[in-house]
């Protein structure tokens, strides 16, 4: 596993130069989608932390821009499609580095199956008002494949044109949600004054969830924990927050397309982070400002409510396109995310090698593409006429909080180790190299051990079952020779300045 067997030529080498800073930047943003992850997430926020959304996702962006300085360091080391599946491997461990990277690839899959119907709907509800049609199931599941087909194409003619598209997607989506935040700061009347205990490190606390609500909401915790303050409140919510956030990263599994892809790829993951988090405090503030507490925790469609409240009529509407245009974004970079780490671990040998290789043309990952999409499409068309699965697809939003803080807290660790010769050379290491990634990964580890009592026993089977599958193919691979495993060596475990 030598810097130079990272990026080989020939059958297994993407399109080089493609992307530039701000293309990365727009897709950091596409990532995280702001409009989609709002619309989905801010009820279950609201039900554990009420108010205090604002200070969670403040304390909860603090400690993933500490991951996010993570990956900009160790994209300076190494550039590879598989991101935090090499990162980790060379600093800790190949198991631990296999692990990591299977979790990234079942988050991705499982929110491609379970981000596909909001998708539909909204899509729907842009031309019709009939519930019968929105809610159908065969016309939801119909238009998701066509949607969802529609993305992969776009995946798998290229990078350059996904960007194009990324770019028109994200201008439009933030637009819209900046004019409706900006509206509700001169709403009047506001339900809620703004304050700042909303931020507040000790004001926020958590919220025992009653049964009632969590039948009507389908929301993934359980009863188990009773109302918590600081930090032990931040880190329940925190499991949300990481699914805010979550999606910036590929930035990293595109830095072999990426122009000076040792820079530019953690560059545009840092300013697509920034733009994110200002979008999601702001928006957040917005809500609070504009719902009442019981719209916040039971709202179906939290932003559709919050434009009605602002613009009562066919512009409030506006806000469906918005999140219409963020889910669409997301599927099509967690697809990304997905194909190229599949990319990488064909390429090394560590899943079937046929994942390895690109299209003779379009210089993308055609075989690591066609199966997911073929995987992602059977569990997505399951999901909506098999109930048994449908709860699987459910319970994995939990799963994929679980995962994302599981991956993400290894390649905070992952940088201190590669770096580890450099982080007393001066203060500024000390902080970038060490200090904040260390309480990155420590914060993620905590959240951890702190939601997954709160669980329901399906979505902790999920979340952990499914990264425990990766066993499986990890261990035939090690048996077969794959050089992934191999110790790494001493040149592997030390970057350099």
């Amino acid at each position: 596993m030598s810097a130079k067997q990272d990026i080989p030529p020939g059958d297994h080498k993407l399109r080089s130069n493609v992307l530039g800073l701000f293309e990365s930047s727009i897709m950091g943003i596409a990532g995280s989608a702001p409009a989609y992850s709002i619309a989905a997430t801010t009820v279950t926020l609201a039900l554990t932390v009420g108010l205090f959304g604002p200070g969670e996702l403040f304390y909860s962006g603090i400690a993933m821009f500490g991951v996010v300085v993570a990956f900009h360091y160790m994209g300076k080391h190494r550039q590879n499609a598989g991101a935090t599946y090499i990162w980790v491997r060379n600093a800790l461990h190949p198991i631990l580095g296999y692990l990591a990277g299977w979790s990234l690839v079942t988050a991705s899959i499982i929110f491609g199956m379970v981000s596909t119907v909001p998708a539909s709907t909204s899509l729907l509800s842009l031309f019709t008002s009939n519930d019968k049609i929105i809610s159908n199931v065969h016309w939801t599941t119909l238009v998701g494949v066509i949607i969802f087909l529609i993305m992969v194409a776009i995946i798998a003619v290229g990078i350059k044109f996904t960007a194009k598209a990324q770019v028109l997607m994200t201008v439009i989506e933030l637009g819209l949600l900046w004019i409706f935040d900006i509206l509700a700061l001169f709403h009047h009347p506001k339900t809620h004054h703004f304050s700042l205990n909303w931020f507040s490190f000790n004001s926020i606390k958590s919220y025992s969830i009653p049964s009632e609500v969590l039948g009507s909401t389908q929301t993934p915790f359980d009863v188990k924990y009773v109302t918590a303050h600081g930090l032990s409140a931040i880190l329940i919510g925190a499991v949300s927050g990481a699914f805010f956030y979550w999606g910036w990263d590929v930035t990293a599994n595109l830095n072999e397309e990426t122009k000076d892809g040792h820079k530019t790829a953690g560059q545009g993951g840092i300013i697509g982070t920034l733009f994110v988090a200002f979008t999601f405090l702001l928006t957040l503030v917005s809500i609070n400002l504009v719902l009442s507490d019981a719209t916040l925790s039971t709202s179906g469609s939290v932003l559709s409510a919050f434009a009605a409240a602002l613009i009562p009529g066919w512009f409030g509407k506006l806000i469906v396109v918005s999140v219409l245009l963020s889910t669409v974004a997301t599927i099509e970079t967690q697809m990304i995310q997905v194909t190229r780490t599949l990319f990488s671990m064909g390429r090394d040998k560590t899943l079937p090698k046929s994942l390895g290789k690109v299209h003779t043309n379009f210089k993308t990952p055609w075989n690591a593409t066609l199966f997911t999409t073929i995987f992602v499409l059977l569990f997505f068309v399951g999901s909506q006429f098999v109930s048994s699965v449908n709860n699987i697809a459910q319970s994995g939003v939990a799963a994929i909080g679980i995962q994302i803080c599981f991956y993400y807290a290894l390649a905070a660790l992952s940088v201190i180790v590669l770096y580890r010769h450099y982080v007393l050379k001066s203060a500024k290491n000390f902080v970038f190299l060490g200090l904040w990634p260390l309480m990155s990964g420590v914060f993620l580890i905590a959240v951890l051990f702190k939601v997954i009592p709160t669980l329901t026993h399906l979505a902790l089977w999920v979340g952990v079952g499914t990264v425990a599958l990766g066993i499986i193919p990890m261990a035939i691979f090690w048996i077969q020779g794959s050089a992934y495993f191999d110790k790494p060596t001493a040149e592997e475990r030390r970057a350099h300045l």
